[in-house]
């Protein structure tokens, strides 16, 4: 069971969706607007947030940003907006995962339950992992290129240090969907390929110039210090 927050205007969809989420053995706290959903955040410490954009007195881009001023909760927005720079917005404000409307209330259960299973796994312990100018302390949450401490999300930093633990190896994108993201494959190429392309702006590199990531065509991507000869086969 998890205390979920339900940010939603529409009455119809917060009503179904409470009784859904309800029903699922959860404790739903369902308000409409942005501001009155900010103040249970702080009041009533949620598991985790669902958050509708559309909301009557603050947008939920910038409600999203005040959120993650004040908490580090998990949180799944509700949208119909799903164009990549829509998506990207999202991911650099700070959400953990989205949804698409229209979308079934078990379609919504399967991300709570995929968000909070994340949040709830024991990080690794005094695991610094080094690929070439890159170095990862997993137990500290650190990620240093070139001696400078990359900004990254949770999410971008549990990417990237999956594929250095595996680095020198293509990865899949079906296998870091379902190891990173820990939910089914089915759908969610976009979501791999938004965070691969926002995670290479963090390391100063491009598709055409990669540095350390390089993505090959119909297999997966790769974390790699080593320059293969001849044209490099990233292509993203």
């Amino acid at each position: 069971m998890a205390r979920v927050l339900l940010i939603e205007d529409d009455a119809n969809v917060r009503a179904a969706l409470t009784r859904a989420l309800t029903k699922a053995g959860h404790r739903v706290q369902a308000e409409s607007a942005a501001l009155t959903g900010l103040r249970q955040v702080t009041a009533a410490a949620p598991d985790v947030v669902i958050l509708d954009l559309g909301l009557p007195d603050v947008d939920g881009v910038d409600a999203l940003r005040m959120l993650r001023g004040i908490s580090n909760v998990p949180v799944i927005i509700a949208s119909a907006r799903r164009t990549e720079s829509d998506i990207i917005q999202l991911l650099n404000a700070g959400a953990d995962d989205y949804v698409t409307k229209p979308f079934s209330a078990a379609h919504l259960q399967a991300r709570i339950s995929a968000v909070l299973r994340r949040r709830e796994a024991p990080g690794p312990v005094d695991s610094v992992i080094v690929v070439g100018p890159l170095s990862i302390d997993q137990s500290r949450h650190l990620a240093m290129l070139d001696d400078a401490q990359l900004e990254l999300t949770r999410r971008e930093f549990s990417l990237l240090a999956y594929l250095a633990r595996h680095a020198g190896r293509v990865v899949s994108k079906q296998e870091l969907v379902e190891q990173v993201w820990q939910q089914p494959y089915i759908g969610a190429e976009a979501t791999v390929d938004v965070h691969v392309s926002w995670l290479r702006r963090k390391l100063g590199e491009t598709a055409a110039q990669p540095r350390l990531l390089r993505t090959v065509r119909g297999v997966g991507i790769m974390l790699s210090d080593e320059h293969p000869g001849g044209d490099d086969p990233a292509d993203q």
